[in-house]
Parts: C-alpha cells; sequence; structure tokens
C-alpha cells in the first residue's frame, strides 16, 4: 500500500545519482559552458565562410566534436538535476540559464552545416577518408542535404533552440512541478496520491475499490490540466509541421522518419500489424485477469493486476542487484564489471519523491558514465526496469568507447533493442532456475504484463495515436483537448474491442506520457523488442557467436542503419516475419498462462 510522498530532500542520499561524477559542482559545469561558448567564439572566426575544401571541413568537424562534448556533458548536467525535483526553484532556473547558453552555443555554430551541407558530394566523401570519426556526421549531411536552408535561416532556427522546447518545458512544468494530487478516499479510509505513486504503485492494488478509486482520482486531476496540456501538445506538433513544410519533406512524417533513416513502411508495419495481429491475444489476456481475480467487469484500470499477486514478493535493491548480475550474466564479464559499477557507483536514482520525473530513463552523456532515473517501489516490474536501463547503459559504454561523438547518435528505431533484450534475458535466466509450475507462471506474466505490454501495448498505442495526430496536422488541423481525448478513447477501443471497458478518464491517457514531445520514439519501442526477442532466439540456438555478434551490434553506434544493425544481429526487417514471429511468441506466452492457470487450479476453462 502507498506511503507518504517524500520530498526530495527526506530521500537517502544513498539512493540518489551521483551528479558530482559529471561535474564537482555547478560552477565547474558553467565554467564548461564558458568555454565551449569562448571555442564557438573562435571556430566562427576561424571557420566561417571557409568550409569548401576537405582538410578544412575535416579540421572543422574535429574541432566541433570537442566543443560538443562540454555541451552536452554540460545539458546533461542541467537535465538530470532539475528531473528529480521539478518543484525545486532553483533547478529550473539552472536549467533554464544552461538552455539559454545551449542554444546560443548551437546558433553561433550553425554555419557549419549550413556551408558544409552545400558542399559537393566528392568533397565531402574526399573529407570522411581524413578522419574516420567524421565519417557518420558528415554521411548524414548528405542525407539531410536536399532540406538545408540558407545559412541565415539555420542560425535562426539553432537561436530558437530553447523557444522550440518551451512546449515540452510547459508540459512537465504543469504535470511535475503544479499539479498537486489531493488525498482519495476509498473503503471509509484517506490514501495519498501522486503521479509516480499512481503509476507505480495504485495501477498495480489488488483492492479493486482502492484501485479504481485511484484510477478516478487521478484522472479528475489530470481533466484539470487537460486544456493547457493540449495548448502546449499542439504548439510542438504545429512546430513540427511548420519545420517540415519548410524544409520541404512531404509531410511530418517524412520529416521525422529521415533522422531516423527508417522508411514509411517500416514505420507503419510496425504500428498496423501490432494492431491487427496483437490485438486479440491482449484481449484474451484482459480476459484471464478479469476471471483470476474475480472481477465484475473488466476495465482500463484493471489492466495493470498482476496475474498472482500473493506470489509477487517485495524486492529489494540488493535482491535486484543479485538477480541483474546473475540475469545478465550471459554477456560476459566487461559488462558484468560495468554492471557493479552502475549499481554501486550510485550511477542509480532508485528515490520516489514528490516532483520528480515519473517512468524510467538512462542518459548517457559522452565522456562520463551513463546515469538512470527510476522510482524504486519493491516490485518485480522495478527490477525489470533497472534491467531496461542498465541495457541503454550497456549499449552506449559498448558504443562510446568505440565510437566518435558523433557517430554515437544511434537510430531511435534500434535504440530500444538492447534495453529489452535485458529484459528477455532476465526473464529467460529465471525459468531456468525453477521448475515449480506457479514460479514459471509468475514469470511469463511479468514478461507479458511488464515487458511486452508496455513495450507493445502501452507505447505502440501511444504511437497508433500519434499518427493519427499528424494526419490531422498534415491536413491543416489543429488540436484541442476534445479532439485528442476523442483520438485516444477510439485507439483504445480498436484495440481493446469489448474485452475492456473503458473507464472514464481512459481518454486522457495522452497526457500522461512525455514521447510525444520526441518525435517519433513511441513506435520504436516495439520495434527494438522486436529485434531483441528473435536476437535472444538465436542466442537460444547459437549461444556465445549470437552474443559476440549482439555486442559488435552495440558497439557500432551511428555507423549503421536500423536495417544494417538488424542484419548484423540476424534478424531480416525487410519483411514482416520477426515481428509476426514476436505477436506469436507472446501470444504462445499468454497462452502458456492460461494453461498454467488451470493447472494449479485457478481457473476452471
Amino acid at each position: 500500500m502507498a506511503e507518504k510522498i517524500l520530498s526530495r530532500k527526506e530521500v537517502d542520499v544513498e539512493l540518489t545519482w551521483k551528479l558530482e561524477d559529471l561535474y564537482p559542482t555547478e560552477e565547474d559545469m558553467f565554467a564548461d559552458v564558458a568555454k565551449a561558448l569562448e571555442t564557438a567564439a573562435e571556430m566562427e572566426k576561424n571557420y566561417k565562410g571557409k568550409l569548401h575544401s576537405p582538410a578544412v571541413i575535416s579540421e572543422c568537424v574535429s574541432a566541433w566534436q570537442k566543443a560538443e562534448q562540454r555541451v552536452t556533458l554540460a545539458a546533461n548536467y542541467a537535465e538530470l538535476a532539475q528531473s528529480v525535483d521539478f518543484r525545486d526553484q532553483h533547478l529550473q532556473e539552472l536549467a533554464g540559464r544552461v538552455g539559454i547558453a545551449v542554444s546560443k552555443y548551437r546558433s553561433m555554430l550553425s554555419f557549419i552545416d549550413a556551408e558544409i551541407g552545400r558542399c559537393p558530394k566528392a568533397i565531402l566523401e574526399e573529407a570522411e577518408k581524413l578522419e574516420p570519426g567524421n565519417a557518420g556526421y558528415l554521411k548524414k549531411i548528405l542525407i539531410r542535404q536536399p532540406y538545408q536552408l540558407s545559412p541565415e535561416t539555420e542560425k535562426a532556427f539553432a537561436a530558437l533552440g530553447q523557444s522550440f522546447g518551451a512546449p515540452y518545458e510547459i508540459y512537465n512544468v504543469a504535470k511535475l512541478g503544479d499539479m498537486t494530487f489531493p488525498e482519495f478516499q476509498a473503503g471509509g479510509k484517506s490514501y495519498p496520491l501522486g503521479y509516480s505513486l499512481f503509476e507505480d504503485d495504485y495501477e498495480y492494488e489488488e483492492n479493486t475499490e482502492v484501485r479504481r478509486a485511484a484510477f478516478d482520482a487521478f484522472s479528475k486531476k489530470l481533466r484539470e490540466y487537460v486544456n493547457v496540456t493540449a495548448a502546449a501538445y499542439n504548439a510542438h506538433v504545429q512546430t513540427e509541421k511548420t519545420m517540415a513544410d519548410l524544409r520541404g519533406h512531404k509531410d511530418v512524417f517524412s520529416h521525422l522518419l529521415l533522422e531516423q533513416s527508417v522508411s514509411r513502411k517500416l514505420y507503419d508495419r510496425q504500428i498496423d500489424v501490432i494492431m491487427e495481429e496483437l490485438a486479440p491475444h491482449m484481449r484474451k489476456y484482459a480476459k484471464l485477469i478479469q476471471k483470476l481475480h474475480g472481477l465484475d467487469r473488466m476495465t482500463y484500470a484493471d489492466l495493470k493486476l498482476p496475474v498472482d499477486p500473493s506470489f509477487s514478493p517485495k524486492v529489494t535493491i540488493e535482491d535486484a542487484k543479485e538477480y541483474i548480475l546473475k540475469g545478465l550474466s550471459i554477456m560476459g564479464e566487461s559488462y558484468g564489471e560495468m554492471l557493479r559499477e552502475a549499481l554501486d557507483g550510485r550511477w542509480v536514482d532508485f528515490a520516489a519523491n514528490d516532483g520528480k520525473s515519473t517512468g524510467g530513463f538512462c542518459a548517457s552523456p559522452y565522456g562520463c558514465h551513463s546515469y538512470i532515473l527510476l522510482n524504486w517501489n519493491g516490485r518485480m516490474s522495478d527490477v525489470f526496469t533497472l534491467a531496461h536501463e542498465l541495457g541503454h547503459a550497456g549499449h552506449f559504454k559498448l558504443c562510446n568507447e568505440a565510437q566518435s561523438l558523433f557517430d554515437t547518435e544511434v537510430s531511435t528505431y534500434f535504440v530500444e533493442a538492447p534495453s529489452t533484450m535485458n529484459e528477455i534475458l532476465m526473464a529467460r535466466y529465471l525459468l531456468k532456475t525453477s521448475e515449480d509450475k506457479r514460479f514459471r507462471r509468475w514469470v511469463l506474466a511479468n514478461m507479458v504484463s511488464n515487458t511486452y505490454y508496455h513495450n507493445f501495448v502501452t507505447h505502440l498505442l501511444e504511437a497508433a495515436y500519434q499518427r493519427e495526430v499528424y494526419k490531422i496536422v498534415d491536413q491543416g488541423g489543429t488540436l484541442q483537448a476534445d479532439v485528442l481525448n476523442e483520438i485516444m478513447r477510439s485507439t483504445l477501443e480498436k484495440f481493446w474491442g469489448d474485452a475492456v471497458e473503458l473507464s472514464e478518464g481512459a481518454e486522457l491517457t495522452w497526457m500522461r506520457q512525455p514521447h510525444y514531445y520526441m518525435g517519433l520514439y513511441s513506435y520504436t519501442y516495439s520495434a527494438g523488442l522486436t529485434i531483441a526477442t528473435q536476437v535472444a532466439e538465436r542466442m537460444e540456438r547459437e549461444g556465445q557467436k549470437a552474443v559476440d555478434d549482439w555486442k559488435k551490434v552495440l558497439a557500432a553506434g551511428g555507423t549503421l542503419d536500423p536495417v544494417e544493425f538488424a542484419a548484423q544481429a540476424g534478424v531480416d526487417l525487410t519483411t514482416k516475419e520477426p515481428l509476426q514471429k514476436t505477436i506469436a511468441a507472446i501470444g504462445a506466452m499468454i497462452d502458456e498462462i492460461c494453461a498454467l492457470s488451470k493447472e494449479i487450479g485457478e481457473i476452471t476453462e
């Protein structure tokens, strides 16, 4: 049951990450920002108007990478500091000051993209040969070349960087800074409520009255902010539409998919196939949850219920460390050393405090170790979340060590594959530790309700919703709260059919996720997990050879596009077969959970 929500100052420092590894003090961070601005001014003086030859281009880009590393570290410091306490005005000011400086820096150096983007292909190819570490950046310039605007326009866009990011900032401040939740009543008792408490605790609460009352109270508070959230989101997507038009793209999708090196066909397939072929399996799973819990009806507020809550013991952080070290040991000793360093060296912010970002993420600034944020609640789902984020950390450790800064920019289509791979490896390890039927069902249910539900349902439904949003924007429409609510409700109805009753407030689900401010990101969770599932199957068949190939892929960074990445790992993304095989694997797990439930004697049909 939920406990008191702590402020940031009340949490145990050992449960927080150690930002001092990035910079000992804020003053040190601002000193780096100042040095980056000085370097930018020098580069503007030395190179502006002169980027016409392979030698000068190579020299300039190499110098730029060094300056960019300073900016990357400083920006991460400010964003990470703010992310753990949006109620702290000083941290908001800190993030704002750094954001302004970064926009100024990018404006000063915007001439680099603009000038190099006007060079003939032959000159850029010659410049690639002079410094291999610059090759990835120069190849991307060639891809962007048809959509490059004048140097003056590009400079203006760079200077407006913080303004372009304002909708996302407004969303976060409204959600994490201004939105406060009163206690709610259930069964004659009062319960505290907060964003993290709801998403990480009450959604899994076995007491139906408490769970549904929490959903109602949470939705009521969201509704108070629906119009400002819709306005922020509309501002964001309209900006993306404007940028797409100015650059000459045929639509927003083409603009956003260009940076991912992903075709519209690959994007649409991921959404369409899952919406059509996974839905029947998940409806069956929802009906199973209803039977196991003896629910009068299956509502949207009940979907996160565990299959076997009495077999979901609390897990300590020390337990989690042991699970992860053993479960991911297949990745080898050097990977294990990274895990131990991360878990014991305060790379992870475990604390669950008021004003902290919800969910989980991993930031991996070039030149420093990764930082992982999550809200620890002591469930096995937290162990999988931690394994997931450590997958990102392991990926970028290998990538950052092997590649130049610019070649660590991995397509978001692939970026969730290493993280979801770790979840699969964890589950497969657990399945081998016991032959008990109830334990096996518990592990499989964790995979379905956490790993696959999170990536193939939650984020996929976000993606299906988001696609409809951009279709409206492409046709010149605007997005008010009522429109967004209707799109989300229709998306949920299409997927869940009559298996799930959509509770009042389900249509507000679009308000809960930050991914809509990150381009076409939501669909990539299922894309990454598709790759991970098929590579995990290969590891089962081929052992070390498949593991070694996977680690080579992780180290490749941005030097490969998603299709090439997957091919090197043994997965062919040019067909829908890997996706269909993954959906079939999810269906098989659900079927086995149902069969085990009958064998255990908890259901009869």
